[in-house]
C-alpha cells in the first residue's frame, strides 16, 4: 500500500482545484461607463450662440455715404444716440422709433476706448432686438482723437 506524505503532487493538485481565479466581466464596466456618458451629455448645458452680422470697417477703402445714419457711441454704463446720453432701456425705445420709421437704416456702433467687448455685444443685441439689420462697427476713438466723436 502506498502512503501519500503531506507534500504529495495530488495533494498540491486539489489544493488548486479548489481556489477559482474571479474573472472581471467587462459588460458592467461598458455598462457604467456607457450610463456616465448619457449622464454627462444630458446635464450638459449647451448655449444658445446667436450671431450678429457686422460690416466692420476697411483699410483705405472708400467710405459709403453717412446720410441718414445712426451714430451710436457706447461708454461704459451709457449710450449716446444723435448726441443724447441714454440708459440702455431708453436707448432701445428710442432705436425701436426710430427704426419704425425707416427698417433698413444704417446703424454705426463705436466704442468708447474704456469700453470692453462684453458692453459692445449687449448694445448690439439691443440694436438687433430692436429691429436693426444694417449694423456696422466703427474703431474706437485715438488718444489724439480724443473722447468725441
Amino acid at each position: 500500500m502506498v502512503q501519500l506524505s503531506p507534500r504529495s503532487p495530488a495533494t498540491i493538485d486539489l489544493g488548486r482545484a479548489r481556489r477559482r481565479r474571479t474573472i472581471i466581466g467587462l459588460t458592467p464596466l461598458i455598462d457604467v461607463v456607457f450610463i456616465l456618458l448619457v449622464f454627462f451629455m444630458l446635464a450638459s448645458s449647451f448655449l444658445d450662440w446667436r450671431s450678429i452680422a457686422l460690416d466692420t470697417p476697411s483699410a483705405g477703402g472708400a467710405g459709403t455715404p453717412l446720410e441718414g445714419t445712426l451714430m451710436v457711441v457706447l461708454a461704459t454704463e451709457t449710450v449716446r444716440l444723435a448726441g443724447t446720453d441714454m440708459s440702455d432701456a431708453a436707448f432701445e425705445r428710442r432705436l425701436e422709433a426710430l427704426l419704425a420709421e425707416d427698417k433698413d437704416r444704417r446703424i454705426i456702433v463705436r466704442p468708447g476706448s474704456d469700453v470692453d467687448m462684453q458692453r459692445t455685444i449687449t448694445v448690439l443685441d439691443l440694436i438687433a432686438a430692436a429691429g436693426g439689420t444694417n449694423i456696422g462697427l466703427s474703431n474706437p476713438p485715438s488718444a489724439a482723437e480724443g473722447r468725441q466723436p
